[in-house]
């Protein structure tokens, strides 16, 4: 090194002599010793610094490794919370409310689980702060008739006002939807109205068991075709107004109340405060994440992957930052053997490369972040095109969703992993022959 390097070279050593003899001071204070720490970070800041091209490597590393973890993590978070939505706004709901025993036992039994059709605890429920909407529904499956054409279905009696609250995206392909002011007209499953071979405004007939155990049947008409992602349920499924199914099955209760709330996140508050307040109420609040299996297997699935990719990328950086650092302590063997030659200690040999360490992984990580949040809402402004899902014809747009947790996850894997690449650099450097390696560039 000449002129200016050797200068600041020179400084460093000095500064780190007077580092190991103010350690030697007896009942130094807390001034001290905080000045020390700064000079162990100036001092592991200045030979970063030194190596501009191979800390900007590492650095690089570093930073879009944490940019490629925030971006596959928040896509990931985006699809759970779309499937989450999409279970939801389909007609699940974020609670249901049942009579206990009415999972197991009701598809036996459904008329010994019915929940009256006005009732105080309804009453409460509707008027319950984080509540949206409480509608009724009743199961119920029979025959339906067109023509020749008789074939078995599964259906739901809904209040259609208040369902339009509850399944928001079902799709209705063709016709209306159903309606308060029409309590004749029905809405059938894309695939059963062409097993069944009606369309819209054709007259059907509905057959089903009443509660008296006896066959019954009411007329209607078609309103419309609907259609989910699950094309089985299409081929089978029909909906009516509440009204009509009490009147075919001979009830006035409701197999169901399905809570819509105001928001998703609230759900796992909502669930114990109304489990603890109608405890004695006969009375079962079922939250959405315990009805969608699907969603369930979903998160298993996704969480697992990403924690390979978490693995993967963890592995990339303690092997950038470990030969990183490696390398420097090959290149400065001379002047760390010049600094213990002087008294400086060997911990502060250790604490200084260890600092380094750190330093990479704090820029690195942060202008990760940054530069993960800024990608991510581009990304998300432009859109992610996605192919239709099972079921559909159309595809959508995704988008990436940062959640703190996922920032936090980037940012903590980054520091942890140089934190982890540092001691087996440092402790080789704190380890040197003060001889040997005085002798090392000669």
């Amino acid at each position: 090194m000449v002129g200016s390097g050797r200068s600041r070279f020179i400084h460093d050593i000095l500064c780190s002599s007077l580092d190991g003899a103010l350690n030697d001071v007896d009942g130094q204070g807390s001034g001290a010793r905080a000045a020390m720490r700064l000079l162990g970070i100036s001092l592991a800041l200045r030979n970063i610094l030194r190596h501009r091209v191979r800390s900007a490597i590492a650095l690089s590393t570093i930073c879009f490794s944490v940019v490629a973890l925030m971006l596959a993590g928040g896509f990931i978070e985006w699809i759970f919370w779309a499937t989450r939505e999409a279970a939801i706004q389909n007609g699940l709901g974020h609670i249901h409310v049942v009579r206990p025993g009415s999972l197991d036992q009701g598809m036996a039994n459904p008329f010994s689980y019915l929940l009256p059709e006005a009732s105080p605890e309804l009453t409460a429920l509707e008027s319950d702060p984080e509540t949206t909407v409480v509608a009724p529904r009743l199961d119920f499956g029979g025959l339906i008739s067109h023509g020749d054409a008789t074939l078995s279905f599964i259906g739901e009696g809904v209040d259609p006002d208040k369902e339009k609250l509850v399944s928001r995206v079902v799709q209705v392909s063709r016709g209306d939807g159903l309606s308060a002011d029409d309590p004749k007209g029905v809405v059938i499953g894309q695939g059963l109205a062409v097993n069944l071979g009606v369309n819209v405004g054709d007259t059907v007939v509905l057959l089903a068991t009443s509660s008296s155990g006896g066959t019954n049947g009411v007329e209607g008409h078609v309103r419309g075709f609907f259609s989910t992602e699950v094309k089985s349920y299409d081929d089978i499924a029909l909906r009516v107004p509440i009204s009509l199914a009490r009147q075919l099955l001979k009830v006035s209760g409701s197999s169901v109340w399905v809570m819509a709330l105001d928001k998703t996140e609230h759900t796992r508050e909502v669930v114990e405060r109304l489990r603890s307040r109608f405890r004695a109420a006969n009375l079962t609040f079922i939250p959405w994440f315990d009805l969608s299996d699907f969603y369930a297997k979903t998160v298993a699935l996704l969480s697992r992957q990403i924690d390979v990719v978490r693995v993967m990328i963890g592995l990339i950086i303690v092997l950038s930052i470990s030969n990183v650092l490696i390398i420097s302590v090959l290149e400065r063997t001379g002047e760390i053997g010049t600094m213990m030659a002087m008294g400086t200690r060997r911990r502060v040999i250790l604490r200084i490369f260890l600092v380094e360490g750190v330093m990479l992984g704090l820029v690195g990580g942060g202008a990760g972040l940054v530069l993960g949040l800024l990608l991510a809402h581009l990304i998300s402004a432009i859109g992610i095109p996605m192919p239709p899902p099972p079921g559909r014809s159309a595809g959508y747009s995704a988008q990436i969703l940062i959640t703190w947790q996922t920032a936090a996850a980037a940012f903590a894997l980054a520091l942890g992993t140089t934190a982890l690449a540092s001691p087996y650099p440092a402790w080789k450097a704190s380890r040197l022959v003060i001889v040997n390696a005085l002798r090392h560039n000669r």
